[in-house]
């Protein structure tokens, strides 16, 4: 039975659009990240999941270790769920209310640590906590800065960029009684959220490994010396680094105590682009085919879901199965309806579905309620995303 054949079969009393979750794939998928990691625990990204069962999954397997939240709303839900007890949020946080609430649930504050890099960050912790206490981690700016620093690549993160930057706020943090300092981050996205085998593009491919082997090397010594100033004043439980696309060299870092990861589980077709790894497409979205416009087109209801990131093609969902389908020109990806070229677009009738890969990891989570989790030719269970469940973080 072929790949769609299997699909088709699991999900053919549900009604399309829908989303799936290949089980196998994801379960190799996370194999494969522990692997890769080295005995260093993977503290999963809930972005890239979406779904408060399968983050249970993942926390259940062996390797992986807490939660790398992306709001703080995110961590307090997952946290009142039991989800997991280690909620480290990615980013600051000004929600007043949230943080409010924070301070009032003593069981919330010992599992959740609130990610900061600015005085501004601890001020607005600090009136909202009234005097209790409130774990933070420093966000460390892991961008590669060659040239002398006339040139910076990376995310446009963290002020905290030079070991005397970072000491310098660690001890800010520490003359406040109500903060405890848990950890450090710091996210090399240039190296972890770019691919270094860009289809068709051999010269950008070997830029790429170029920049990322020097940045590498740079953040190493660099991260190394940071860690190292930070531990001259105080102790520190985690310092958490790296993404899906640098999970071997990251943890390879002495310096480094636990990885990020999630959008390796659900491989989106943008993480097709590493040369080191392979993973298997887990998570997919199916389009009903409602119209055949003309001889070699094939068009299917909805389709719109663009990734976020810098506008391309490459932010587009990408037709999986069947093979050989293309977008039209004049139409990309549509709100209502997508228009499909190619030979296998007269394969299709009216009734049939094409399977789809999203760009990105959890934001296909935010066009569906529910992912239906395949076993082999069997949709075994359906569970809610965030949406499904009423939340939208971001």
């Amino acid at each position: 039975m072929s790949l769609r054949d299997r699909y088709d079969t699991a999900t053919a009393g549900i009604e399309a659009p829908f989303a799936v979750v290949d089980l196998a794939a994801l379960r190799a998928n996370a194999a494969g990240l522990v692997r890769r990691a080295a005995g260093k625990p993977i503290r999963v990204a809930s972005k890239s999941v979406r779904c408060r069962a399968l983050l249970a999954e993942v926390l259940a397997m062996d390797g992986f270790a807490g939660i790398m939240a992306f709001t703080l709303p995110e961590a307090l839900w997952l946290a009142r769920e039991g989800v997991s007890d280690d909620i480290l949020v990615a980013y600051p946080t000004t929600d007043r209310t949230a943080l409010a609430a924070l301070a009032a649930d003593p069981a919330a504050a010992r599992a959740v640590t609130l990610m900061v890099d600015a005085p501004e960050n601890l001020g607005l912790i600090e009136d909202a906590a009234g005097g209790r206490r409130i774990r933070v981690c420093v966000d460390v700016d892991a961008s590669y800065r060659p040239l002398g620093g006339r040139v910076r690549i990376g995310a446009l993160r963290s002020p905290l960029h030079s070991p005397a930057q970072v000491a310098a706020f660690a001890e800010t943090i520490l003359r406040r009684p109500s903060l405890d300092l848990a950890g450090l981050m710091a996210y090399e996205s240039q190296i972890a959220g770019v691919g270094d085998t860009p289809p068709g593009r051999p010269v950008r491919s070997r830029a790429v490994r170029a920049m990322q082997q020097r940045s590498r090397i740079e953040l190493a010594r660099r991260r190394a010396a940071i860690v190292r100033a930070v531990r001259d004043l105080t102790d520190l439980e985690f310092v958490n680094g790296g993404g899906t696309g640098s999970v071997e060299t990251t943890a390879a870092e002495r310096s480094v105590t636990e990885v990020a990861a999630g959008s390796g589980l659900y491989q989106p077709h943008l993480f097709d682009q590493y040369s080191a790894f392979t993973g298997r497409p887990a998570a997919l979205f199916a389009l009903p085919v409602v119209r055949r416009p003309a001889p070699g087109v094939a068009t299917c209801l909805g389709g719109g879901y663009h990734a976020s990131g810098p506008p391309g093609a490459d932010r587009l969902p990408r037709p999986y199965l069947p093979t050989g389908l293309s977008y039209d020109p004049y139409e990309g990806a549509g709100e209502v309806q997508t228009p499909l070229l190619g030979q296998s677009a007269d394969l299709l009738s009216i009734g049939d579905r094409v399977w789809f890969r999203h760009g990105k990891a959890g934001e296909m989570c935010e066009r569906f309620d529910a992912l239906h989790l395949i076993d082999g030719d069997r949709t075994i269970e359906t569970v809610p995303t965030y949406r499904g469940e009423g939340h939208a973080f971001l």
